[in-house]
């Protein structure tokens, strides 16, 4: 599905994060900002939420300690007990390695596997690039163009008060 967009380059990061500040004064949508680092500061003046990921790792480690401590409970206890030296068979110090290890192994797939879903990254996915510069010394600060809603006057009038070294129109299929 075609999108409408407007693409503007920058220079460095100051002016990007100014732009994006200007940009969210005015209301203007942004789709997305493009860097070729991290910039600190850039999702506070993006407005965006902070990440629900790791919930997603903490549930997941939880999973994994208790289907480490019930599989251990089961085969010491219910399907195999043996008597080495007099010990209880639910020795709970000769589990902790274990729970540990799943813990560490369920949460930290399950945290490749949510970023990987909610990016909606996978092999063989083509990369889609909205400045050809982007991946090596370029900024891009992407404005979704709202058929009825966006002024593109102000929006270039915002964004060359602010820095920007291009500003094109583009369709980007999403």
């Amino acid at each position: 599905m075609l999108k409408n967009f407007l693409v503007a380059t920058f220079s460095d990061a100051p002016r990007l994060i100014s732009a994006v500040r200007a940009a969210r004064r005015e209301n203007l949508s942004i789709y997305d900002v493009y860097a070729p680092y991290p910039i600190h500061h850039l999702d506070d003046a993006m407005g965006i939420r902070r990440t629900r990921l790791p919930w997603v790792t903490l549930a997941a480690g939880a999973g994994g300690l208790l289907s480490a401590l019930l599989l251990q409970f089961y085969t010491a206890v219910i399907d195999w007990p043996l008597n080495v030296g007099g010990k209880p068979d639910n020795s709970t110090l000769a589990f902790v390695p274990i729970s540990f290890e799943l813990t560490v192994l369920f949460g930290g797939l399950a945290t490749v596997a949510a970023l990987f879903l909610r990016a909606r990254l996978f092999p063989g996915r083509r990369e889609r690039l909205v400045a050809d510069a982007v991946t090596n010394n370029a900024f891009a600060l992407v404005l979704r163009k709202h058929a009825d809603s966006f002024n593109t006057e102000l929006a270039c009038w915002v964004l060359r008060e602010n820095g920007a070294e291009a500003i094109e129109e583009k369709l980007i299929d999403l």
